[in-house]
């Protein structure tokens, strides 16, 4: 039986005059006026103008009183977008997430896409930003890249606060006993500085504190942003922050922030950041912006109260998960799944020929010219991809996000493999012509949720020791043939089992260029070895991270960072943003 949507009539498409293909993401975005979001919201929501706090005229934050979020109230149905694993050639997971949303309303289905916030760090670094591209983007561009509604320094200044309070705890008696060695929790910033990775705090004399070893990650990182996007409402939110174990007395006992007593500080900073942001397409579509952990170094989804709301307000929900699927996906379903009880309905692999080639082999250089052979030696990392979405109960449908020099034998050849492996391959054009050139690629997902809600299944059992749930991971996600622990980290997993916390989730931080460690490696490597060199316990969050080869919580900005290019014109306009 077919599933039955509220039907829209279909907004009118991009207008006349849209730039042609070439022109810079910037200035496409720049080229479309956005609708009011009080007016967006009334249209496509009913929601009166008092439920939202605008930042402007198309910026807001959603209040959540005004949305039923209850058990009993409907819910739309959920579409997990992830990819295969990332090269520089690109795939364009954020673009598809865009354009597929828009393909659903260019159906007549009611759908909204939930995002996470782009940091600063890759906007001014190598990566760029995280607003889509092309036709398929969210506007207004520059803001979202840039401060957006102030989320971002909300938890920076959440984070460090708490840093603050643990270093004035200590200089004024130290009532908790926390050991200055054992002190767990860092600072973060939202800016990638390696220089801060490791430093000395509390240096100039008792005055100024006491002398200890810390340093700083980037805010992405930062537990607090993976508490804000877990966390279902301000209470859970303010239980979650006192279970924060920020370090470690004489005997080893943790001490938390509930210890410290300020729960209730850091939940006041973080009051407006719990709103789910409300923004558009370049098609005048809602879409939800909120939150922003790294797929890499965190658990890379967007925030429950986002996703919750969405699937409250529509008929479809399209989100996405960071990076490949073998890390944003295995952590939406085995951290935010369940964590929440949330469950996708449907899921999209996105690849691109180009990116396929090179995994193949194919330098950047040659990628425009056809090449079947590299073609199929990169096929198996999507091979790899679709697999580890059917382990997890789910039959994915491929999207091949194309590009214009892709040729009909190059589609072919991955729609033949992609069925192989009885999934669909469609290709799609919303980078070039927005939501029409999606409208295929959403029918596809309509159709794969006609045939039923899949049974998702996690990768591991709660009971399941905490170096048996990463062996698990390593094994049947990454493919390794085995996982080598440091001593630290396996003193470590044996103090968070000892402390009650073996029944958490892990949450694997290692480069995302690879199923292995070493981000040189493409295609679907087998039989490699994981090397774990350290584990962290983010007791607030609800998560084990176990820190892989060489990742940084801090990364460091590129040879020649993006920041070179990024300029205010003569009218006061922002270029060079990506």
């Amino acid at each position: 039986m077919s599933l039955q949507y509220s039907k829209l009539t279909p907004d009118t498409p991009a207008p006349a005059g849209f730039p042609p293909p070439g022109t810079p993401d910037i200035e496409i975005a720049r080229s479309v006026q956005p609708q009011s979001i009080l007016l967006l919201a009334q249209q496509r929501f009913g929601l009166p103008a008092e439920s939202l706090v605008p930042f402007g005229h198309y910026k807001a934050k959603l209040d959540m009183a005004y949305v039923d979020t209850s058990d009993s109230a409907p819910k739309g149905k959920l579409v997990l977008v992830t990819a295969i694993t990332p090269t520089p050639a690109g795939e364009g997971k954020t673009t598809t997430s865009v354009g597929l949303n828009d393909g659903f309303n260019r159906l007549g289905v009611r759908s909204s896409v939930c995002l996470r916030e782009p940091s600063l760090g890759p906007c001014f670094g190598m990566k760029g930003g995280a607003a889509g591209g092309g036709r398929a983007q969210v506007i207004p561009m520059e803001d979202i890249n840039l401060h957006f509604n102030g989320d971002f320094h909300a938890i920076t200044s959440a984070h460090n606060l708490l840093a603050s309070l643990i270093d004035n705890h200590i200089h004024w008696g130290n009532e908790a006993g926390l050991d200055p060695r054992y002190i767990s929790w860092r600072r973060v910033m939202d800016i990638t500085d390696r220089s801060l990775r490791n430093m000395v705090c509390g240096l100039g004399g008792a005055a100024h504190g006491v002398p200890r070893e810390t340093g700083f990650d980037i805010t992405v990182s930062s537990e607090i942003m993976a508490i804000l996007c877990l966390a279902d409402g301000r209470a859970d939110l303010k239980q979650r922050l006192g279970n924060i174990i920020v370090g470690r007395r004489s005997d080893m006992s943790p001490v938390t922030v509930r210890d410290l007593g300020v729960e209730g500080s850091l939940t006041v900073l973080l009051k407006e950041a719990l709103q789910p942001n409300l923004v558009q397409s370049l098609e005048h579509n809602p879409v939800f912006i909120h939150g922003g952990p790294f797929a890499n170094i965190a658990h890379g989804c967007n925030s429950v109260t986002a996703t919750r709301a969405a699937l409250a307000l529509n008929d479809v929900v399209v989100t996405e998960a960071g990076f490949g699927a073998d890390l944003g996906a295995e952590k939406f379903i085995d951290i935010k799944c369940r964590h929440t009880g949330l469950r996708p309905d449907a899921a999209v692999v996105v690849c691109t020929i180009r990116a396929l080639k090179m995994q193949g082999g194919t330098p950047r250089s040659q990628l425009a010219i056809p090449d079947l052979a590299a073609l199929r030696r990169g096929a198996t990392n999507l091979e790899r991809h679709i697999c580890n979405l059917q382990q997890f109960g789910l039959t994915p449908v491929v999207c091949i996000n194309r590009f214009p020099d892709d040729t009909e034998e190059e589609l072919a050849l991955v729609q033949s493999i992609s069925e192989e492996l009885g999934v669909r391959a469609v290709p799609a054009d919303h980078w070039a012509t927005g939501g029409e050139g999606a409208t295929e690629l959403a029918q596809a997902v309509l159709d794969q949720m006609d045939e039923g809600k899949p049974e998702v299944k996690f990768l591991y059992d709660d009971s399941l020791p905490l170096a048996d749930k990463i062996r698990t991971i390593a094994t049947r996600i990454y493919h390794a043939g085995s996982v080598e622990f440091t001593t630290v980290a396996k003193r470590q997993l044996d103090e968070y089992e000892s402390l009650g916390f073996g029944h958490l989730p892990v949450c694997i931080a290692k480069t995302q260029y690879s199923f292995t460690v070493d981000s040189s490696v493409k295609g679907a490597p087998s039989g490699h070895m994981l090397p774990v060199r350290e584990v962290r316990l983010a007791a607030g969050a609800g998560f084990v991270v176990a820190v892989c080869g060489d990742i940084m919580t801090m990364p460091g900005l590129p040879r020649r960072p993006a920041a070179m290019d990024i300029a205010l014109d003569e009218n006061g306009l922002v270029v060079g943003l990506t």
